[in-house]
């Protein structure tokens, strides 16, 4: 994953794994009481607005979506499903590679890397 190449110094790529792996799995209890609302935009980029800077560890709205999607609870991917069907499209893979995102919880979006 794009993420897991974003090292600090002197840290290393199984120390950075366990890092996206907390964050996600922090990120998913915020999911879970709702204090992180699930953002899909018109081109299907995917954002979670309330997820604070410092639980992020430099992770992605991207990376945590694709972390979700592969090994994230049942109940993540119903709410992921659930603002799919609130924003009336689906998240797009291709967007996301192609680097859509936002920097403000899905006011606004940009794209490239």
């Amino acid at each position: 994953m794009p993420c897991d190449t974003q090292l600090a110094p002197r840290q290393t790529i199984q120390q950075r794994a366990e890092e996206i792996r907390r964050a996600v799995a922090a990120l998913e209890k915020r999911i879970a009481k709702r204090q992180v609302k699930i953002v899909v935009s018109k081109a299907g980029g995917v954002a979670f607005a309330g997820w604070p800077d410092g639980e992020r560890n430099r992770i992605t709205d991207a990376c945590a979506y694709r972390r979700l999607m592969a090994t994230g609870s049942a109940l993540s991917k119903l709410e992921i499903m659930r603002a799919e069907q609130a924003a009336g499209r689906s998240v797009d893979r291709t967007a996301i590679a192609q680097g859509l995102h936002s920097h403000d919880g899905g006011a606004t979006w940009h794209k490239g890397h």
